[in-house]
């Protein structure tokens, strides 16, 4: 007996025939307007560091990427609240709360070799020479080799 595979729906009718998964998009479409909405009162530095999780009833929960921000989201928190209010879609919303939860993405720039200035090297050099550890000395040159060659 062989294995037959179904055979391939598309996305559109899967979402029309599939009530779980309609569900569960119709949530991300809301969540994603409820994004819209809260960016739109955040101030601008704090938008990529704060993200709506869940809304029912009448809490709003907002994950945060670290302690800073949502320190800073906490004393804005009332404002926030009142202004968020004042939208259809946040109706009957009576506290938000905050959960730090941070970012595991790479968003800092790739590591890159770090390089001394000609100058720094020249002067680890002439440091190296009037040390008389030799230990010391073969570190300080060690690091003076990490110069920029003068090119």
């Amino acid at each position: 007996m062989a294995f037959r595979p179904l055979p391939a729906r598309s996305p559109a009718a899967l979402l029309r025939e599939e009530k779980p998964l309609r569900a569960l998009f119709n949530e991300a479409q809301r969540i994603d307007q409820l994004q819209q909405l809260l960016a739109s009162q955040l101030q601008p530095a704090a938008r990529e560091h704060c993200h709506v999780a869940s809304w029912r009833e009448g809490r709003l929960l907002l994950i945060v990427t670290d302690g800073h921000w949502a320190t800073r989201l906490r004393y804005q928190q009332a404002r926030l609240l009142r202004q968020l209010k004042g939208f259809e879609a946040f109706a009957g919303l009576e506290r938000i709360v905050f959960k730090v939860q941070p970012s595991f993405t790479s968003s800092s720039a790739p590591v890159t070799e770090g390089r001394l200035s000609s100058t720094a090297a020249e002067s680890l050099k002439a440091t190296a020479e009037t040390v008389s550890d030799p230990r010391l000395r073969e570190a300080l040159e060690r690091l003076a080799r990490h110069g920029k060659s003068q090119d």
